[in-house]
């Protein structure tokens, strides 16, 4: 089997995770907590988080391309791929902070927020971009996100307000359906290790080079080297290292301080640290650039996935 039919299988093992998969899991969580001022509170930290990493994200490209003496088209180009690549996997891979206990509810909401900027926001601000670089005459001819992306984030935002309601006027938890209850944990209960193996199966083998590794870590400008492994390293930087750091900082700071629990900020540092979420590729049509965002891709997966897997585990000792 070629490398092409092979991405075309894992793309839809990827959208039947999302579809089927990770809403019914957010509604189980929901429906066993009350959410109550604690949960209202964290949903506006999260929301603020976002806009600062995406603005994080467009300074830092703006910075960049102004250095390098970037113009024109590449510079949009850069622009837009850097700012769309802030965009975690937060389903996938951040799914992995559902299995504590004590991160479960703050994690969801997490997720559910991500989401939406990544299936509602970005492609919108995307799109607004796009149309202002090119003629008139070719606005219709923009790719829009295929449907089923773009009803995603309010479907999955559909089963985490109807848990919410239906214990919030009932108080009916999972241990009140009897087998259906039952059947319902385990059905979520696959999810996790299904979207974790299904993030280590999309990383090509042929990109684990040292060729490749060379051009990642280089110093090299601009105009000695390619540009996609311009726009790879500075993704890699911002992701891996800009965010995380500063996020990791702020809320620590605050921890100390008292004004945040434990939980929050170990669910707030690990999702700084995800890794690119593969699904940005769906966004390619908008004017990003293809190669970037597959390296850069797959790039974080390799390092972000055991990093994740170190971190929560003594995260989940010191935190929970």
């Amino acid at each position: 089997m070629d490398e092409s039919k092979i991405d075309r299988v894992m793309k839809k093992i990827g959208l039947i995770l999302l579809f089927f998969f990770v809403p019914p899991l957010l509604f189980r969580i929901f429906l066993n907590v009350n959410f109550g001022e604690r949960e209202t509170e964290f949903t506006f930290v999260v929301v603020s988080i976002l806009i600062f990493m995406y603005l994080l994200a467009y300074v830092f490209a703006i910075y960049k391309v102004r250095r390098h003496g970037i113009k024109g088209n590449a510079r949009n180009i850069a622009i837009k791929t850097i700012l769309t690549n802030q965009g975690r996997s937060a389903a996938f891979v951040g799914g992995a902070m559902l299995a504590i206990e004590a991160w479960r509810v703050p994690a969801a909401i997490y997720m559910s927020l991500v989401g939406i900027a990544l299936f509602a926001i970005i492609p919108h601000i995307l799109s607004t971009m796009h149309k202002r670089e090119i003629k008139e005459k070719d606005v219709a001819e923009i790719k829009a996100l295929p449907w089923y992306l773009r009803i995603y984030p309010w479907y999955l935002l559909s089963f985490v307000i109807a848990a919410i309601l239906i214990h919030g006027f009932t108080g009916i938890t999972t241990r009140d359906m009897g087998d259906f209850g039952t059947i319902l944990t385990f059905y979520t209960a696959v999810t996790i290790p299904a979207a974790l193996y299904y993030v280590g199966a999309g990383i090509h083998p042929h990109d684990l080079k040292i060729d490749e590794m060379k051009n990642l870590f280089s110093l090299k400008r601009v105009r000695d080297s390619k540009m996609h492994w311009f726009l790879v390293r500075n993704i890699f930087f911002l992701t891996m290292i800009l965010t995380p750091i500063s996020i990791s900082v702020f809320f620590g700071f605050l921890l100390m301080l008292g004004f945040i629990p434990k939980e929050w900020f170990a669910v707030i540092v690990l999702n700084a640290i995800l890794p690119i979420t593969s699904t940005n590729m769906f966004l390619v049509p908008y004017g990003i650039d293809k190669k970037s965002t597959a390296l850069s891709v797959t790039w974080t997966t390799i390092v972000a996935v055991p990093l994740l897997v170190l971190l929560i585990n003594v995260f989940a000792y010191f935190f929970t």
